[in-house]
């Protein structure tokens, strides 16, 4: 930014206002000293450029000595325009310098000569002030530091000490400034040990080891030194710093630190392929997984939140940790230091994939599903089904009725109150419509329509007008994977710890999300939309794109005709709040927050309840309740309900878990080849049918989304039919796997 001060407007002037247009520099102009200083305490302007030709309108000097007291002129660039003399001798600078002008210009209205002035002023002086102003934030960083650090001159004349060096050997900055090392006692005098450090460190290398320095008061310590030269102008070294940690009891603190956090690690290894058992509650910590350095937030927005008067409870944590490190040894202050890194990051539930070693289909389907799609590459758009014309209930088949469901349909679902019911069985009978048939009895089971206030026909007709806009060209994302989550659900309500927890109303959101949780799926995923600069992405901003599409598609649907409107007797607050429910529990089926799901369901449901059971409190019934029933809980467990109930394939019966294995797999694949296609990014490269092994994929579907997940839900609902199948079809894919196969089923015997 620049700030022109100019008392009146003449060529001069224009000319750096031509010439600011052009660089693309934003400007300011300022006709008396008051408004300029007021100016630049609002705008803080890199460059200022007064007028020093005309004493009569105001003293430029006078002005300059004003702008330069104020604390924001620190690393400002300001130049004096004079006059032009031609006939007289060059007058001195020193006037201006004195008065704080960082150089002069000679009237030159030209503009191109002021556009050249303005370029040479921000790649010389004003980058110049660019890094010394970054400067000061790395020698707060420097003050703030745990670790002593000294830098010397090429010459070994101390020139900065920090307040963690003061510290630890008792001295006073103004004690060691411009002292050269030989005149302080804080090294160890063993020559032949200083000449092997002076030896490394001269030919340019960093030193590292163990010595002992001695501190004001006589005492002698042990440190860590490492002491790294700083090469200069010239190529030659300038500088040297010294980095010291104390070597005392408090290492065996720090030994221990990171034995421990080694041993997270490898738990986290090996229990990647530990037996599956009922009830247990190794849910990989957020902090054992690690997190996203690179989405550190800033630290000035950090410091607006430590002033809010409203602290979120992040921030409290934060506080109380600052305020642990400040009497905390180095070694608890360094791990502590670690802890706030984790914390301050915005993906605290994603766990990081180990290295780039790590399993490609693990990284593949991370990437695939809990990505929102890479830059778009191609110029390719996808349009999916949001340009075409949604089915609605006029435009259908008259309903049929609950009673008049026929035998075979009615066979088929006659276990369905059983894990073990067969989906497919269904999607045969009904010739690919179960949802209808499912939801007919599914919605009656539970009083649905009672709840509702609405008659069964309205729900008779919401049901075809959501089975009829799932695309059963999909092979995974169709009705029937809809009725099979309806289904998952049903069973989870069902359960007695469930039924504990929930309100009616709860119960209804629930059957609902799961009916319309995938209603117009394309068959993509949220990055191949993105990616494909899809009509939804764009919608959508690209976050959350499919399940905000679903949510938003159901209640339009349900809603734009009386017929099929199940809402339309309830009371307005009640629909509020089912209608926010249902939502909610629809956009948790994104897997981008599917570990923050997880770990907030362990930490805020698991961790307590088991906490109780250990301590004996097993019959106090209130403070159980307590837990199950607070409402931030409820939205918990309804989100880990259908997040269950959504990728429950591989908790079903061996032979329903073939089958959607081949069916996620197909549809992955057709994406693949749209993708090559259509030139865009392959988001998920080991999903080519013709290299992909789907053994391999479902080991590593199950091992890192699936087992903590079930681990969860199982010791809160008790589920070892689940578990056991669970376990059963690991196993399958495992014995696949190690025979090298790569198809669903083994190959039959010769």
């Amino acid at each position: 930014q620049v700030l022109l001060v100019f008392a009146k407007e003449d060529n001069q002037s224009n000319g750096f206002c031509w010439a600011c247009e052009k660089a693309g520099f934003r400007c300011n102009i300022a006709r008396t000293p008051e408004s300029a200083l007021e100016c630049f305490l609002d705008k803080h302007h890199e460059i200022i450029i007064i007028d020093h030709r005309h004493s009569r309108y105001f003293d430029a000097e006078a002005l300059c000595r004003s702008i330069r007291t104020t604390k924001p002129s620190e690393n400002t660039v300001i130049i004096g325009v004079v006059r032009r003399h031609a006939d007289r001798e060059e007058s001195s600078i020193l006037p201006l310098i004195s008065a704080g002008f960082t150089r002069r210009y000679v009237e030159n209205s030209n503009i191109m000569a002021c556009y050249n002035e303005l370029i040479q002023l921000e790649f010389g002086e004003v980058r110049a002030q660019f890094k010394l102003r970054a400067c000061n934030s790395l020698f707060t960083a420097l003050e703030k530091s745990q670790e002593a650090i000294e830098i010397t001159s090429e010459d070994h004349v101390i020139q900065y000490v920090n307040p963690a060096f003061e510290t630890v050997m008792g001295y006073q900055i103004g004690e060691l400034i411009g002292k050269e090392l030989t005149e302080v006692p804080i090294n160890e005098k063993k020559a032949d040990f200083l000449d092997t450090i002076n030896s490394c460190i001269k030919i340019g290398k960093e030193w590292q080891g163990m010595y002992y320095a001695k501190k004001k008061n006589g005492d002698s310590i042990q440190q860590n030194v490492k002491i790294l030269p700083v090469v200069g102008q010239g190529g030659k070294i300038r500088h040297y710093v010294s980095i010291s940690r104390l070597c005392n009891d408090n290492n065996k603190a720090e030994k221990t630190c990171e034995r421990v956090q080694a041993e997270s690690q490898t738990d986290i290894q090996t229990s990647r392929h530990k037996d599956r058992r009922k009830g247990s509650l190794d849910v990989r910590s957020t902090t054992s997984r690690g997190s996203d350095g690179s989405s550190q937030r800033r630290h000035s927005s950090m410091a607006r939140i430590h002033s809010m008067t409203i602290e979120a409870p992040i921030t409290k944590v934060i506080n109380i940790i600052n305020a642990a490190q400040e009497s905390s040894p180095m070694p608890v202050a360094e791990a502590l230091d670690r802890v706030l890194e984790i914390l301050r990051t915005t993906e605290l539930y994603s766990p990081q994939l180990g290295t780039k070693d790590e399993d490609p289909h693990t990284s593949d389907l991370v990437g695939g599903l809990m990505t929102d799609g890479l830059r778009r590459l191609s110029g390719n758009e996808y349009i999916l089904s949001a340009k075409q014309t949604h089915q609605v209930a006029g435009s259908l088949i008259s309903p049929i009725s609950l009673n008049d469901i026929p035998p075979r349909i009615t066979q088929a679902m006659e276990n369905e109150e059983h894990w073990d019911f067969d989906i497919f069985e269904l999607e045969a009978a009904t010739h690919k419509r179960p949802l209808v048939y499912l939801g007919l009895k599914i919605f009656a089971r539970f009083g649905i329509c009672e709840f509702l206030n609405c008659s069964e026909s309205t729900l008779r007709s919401w049901l075809q007008v959501i089975e009829a806009n799932y695309h059963s060209s999909n092979s995974y994302h169709n009705s029937t994977h809809s009725a099979d989550v309806l289904h998952a659900t049903a069973y989870f309500l069902s359960k007695e710890r469930v039924k504990q927890t929930l309100d009616p109303i709860d119960e209804v959101a629930a059957l609902i999300a799961a009916t319309v949780h995938d209603v117009d799926h394309p068959g993509r995923t949220n990055s191949f939309l993105c990616n494909a600069g899809s009509e939804l992405a764009i919608l959508y901003n690209d976050t959350a794109v499919l399940e905000s599409h679903h949510a938003a598609l159901a209640f339009q649907l349900t809603t734009r005709d009386d017929k099929c409107n199940i809402f339309k007797n309830m009371e307005r607050n009640e629909y509020r709040t089912l209608r926010q429910a249902i939502i909610d529990m629809v956009l948790a089926t994104e897997m981008t927050k599917h570990f923050e799901h997880v770990n907030k369901f362990v930490n805020s449901i698991n961790k307590p309840l088991a906490a109780l059971e250990e301590n004996g409190n097993n019959g106090d019934g209130e403070s159980i309740k307590t837990v199950l029933t607070s409402p931030e809980n409820r939205i918990l467990i309804k989100r880990m309900l259908i997040k269950c109930a959504d990728i429950s394939n591989p908790c079903r019966p061996i032979e329903q878990c073939i089958e959607w294995a081949g069916r996620i797999s197909e549809e992955y694949f057709a994406q693949t080849d749209e993708e090559k296609r259509q030139g865009l990014p392959v988001v998920m490269p080991v999903f080519d049918r013709n290299t992909c092994s789907i053994p391999k994929s479902q080991i590593s579907f199950i091992d890192y989304f699936i087992t903590d997940m079930f681990d969860a839900w199982d010791a809160f609902a008790d589920l070892p039919n689940l578990m056991q199948h669970l376990d059963n079809n690991f196993k399958y894919w495992k014995g696949l796997d190690e025979r090298k196969l790569r198809s669903l089923r083994p190959p039959p015997p010769e």
